[in-house]
């Protein structure tokens, strides 16, 4: 699911830390962040971040790790409820911050 909001005069770190995510890297300009559903690895929220004047975000669900190392494909949720239900309450933190 992708969604953009207006960037604020705060670090972006700071704001996804406020989140609950944590960072994972940073490549041409996109940085990846993650969060964790339970205490495991996964399954997990993943976020890829463009921002210059607007926060760019691209958010699915990652069910499990990749087969093998270096495999881009994985067991992914693009949508669906817990996908649409985090989107909402990364929204609202941004709304409620304005």
């Amino acid at each position: 699911m992708e969604f953009t909001i207006k960037k604020l005069n705060t670090s972006v770190h700071n704001l996804m830390r406020d989140l609950g995510y944590h960072f994972q890297r940073e490549e041409n300009k996109e940085m990846a962040f993650y969060k964790p559903l339970s205490n495991r690895d996964y399954p997990r929220f993943h976020i890829y971040l463009k921002y210059d004047n607007e926060m760019y975000f691209n958010i699915h669900l990652d069910q499990k790790k990749p087969i093998y190392e270096g495999a881009p494909a994985h067991n992914a949720e693009y949508d669906g409820e817990l996908v649409t239900r985090e989107t909402e309450r990364i929204k609202k933190f941004f709304d409620n911050l304005v």
